[in-house]
């Protein structure tokens, strides 16, 4: 096992956390208005690295969420990331974000169904969200996409089986989605916590990122726009 320090800013709720051999041994969350609370990632890592450093636990690798998501937010956690991987001379592991959406789920046994898909979904503004579908062993059924969700969207597979849809996109589309198979989650965020099991197994399968050359995944290109006072 290794220890390893989570970055989390995909959305508003920006998160870190350390763990050791497979126990969270350090957390902390803030939350801010798009993307906002990842303002205060510099501060919270470096209480972080104050507690570990404190306790003579050395790092062995920093994972950070790699999207998509927020574009502000995401630039913010992984240049955090790449920034203290340098500094140390740490491994750094992508964890996809919608993939580690689905961890809770999975691990407080909401679904019940064997067959049930999995359909994380962050909020892209209007009807539009980021998402993906997974089954109960993570494996992607269909790729991350930005959807504009119709009542068509995931029907295909929801007349196959139970789909369950969860993240801050989820809310908005359930009454457009309307199918006996689509069910909603509430609560359910991308934490830092929650991307322990996933970047673990990465860490002891070496999948590792360059540091110098990673970037996040976007799925789309960021556009700056004037406000209105300015128009």
């Amino acid at each position: 096992m290794a220890c390893i320090l989570h970055i989390e800013t995909s959305t508003n709720a920006c998160s870190m956390a350390v763990s050791e051999n497979g126990q969270c041994i350090y957390e902390e969350t803030q939350h801010g208005e798009h993307g906002a609370g990842a303002e205060q990632l510099g501060r919270m890592v470096d209480e972080a690295l104050s507690f570990t450093d404190s306790h003579a636990i050395p790092f062995d690798a920093v994972s950070v969420s790699c999207g998509p998501g927020s574009y502000t937010g995401l630039r913010i956690g992984v240049s955090m990331a790449k920034g203290i991987c340098f500094g140390r001379d740490l491994k750094l592991i992508a964890v996809p974000t919608l993939e580690l959406m689905c961890v809770p789920l999975l691990l407080t046994e909401k679904v019940a169904e064997d067959n049930a898909l999995l359909c994380p979904m962050i909020d892209a503004r209007r009807m539009e969200v980021y998402s993906a579908l997974y089954d109960r062993s993570l494996k992607e059924v269909r790729a991350v996409a930005a959807d504009v969700v119709t009542a068509d969207t995931y029907k295909q597979w929801l007349d196959e089986r139970p789909v369950y849809f969860f993240g801050n996109g989820a809310q908005k589309c359930m009454s457009v989605i309307n199918h006996p198979n689509a069910h909603l989650i509430d609560g359910i965020e991308p934490l830092a916590k929650w991307m322990m099991p996933l970047a673990e197994k990465r860490f002891l399968n070496e999948q590792f990122e360059d540091v110098a050359y990673f970037v996040p995944f976007y799925l789309k290109d960021f556009v700056a726009i004037k406000p209105k006072k300015l128009l």
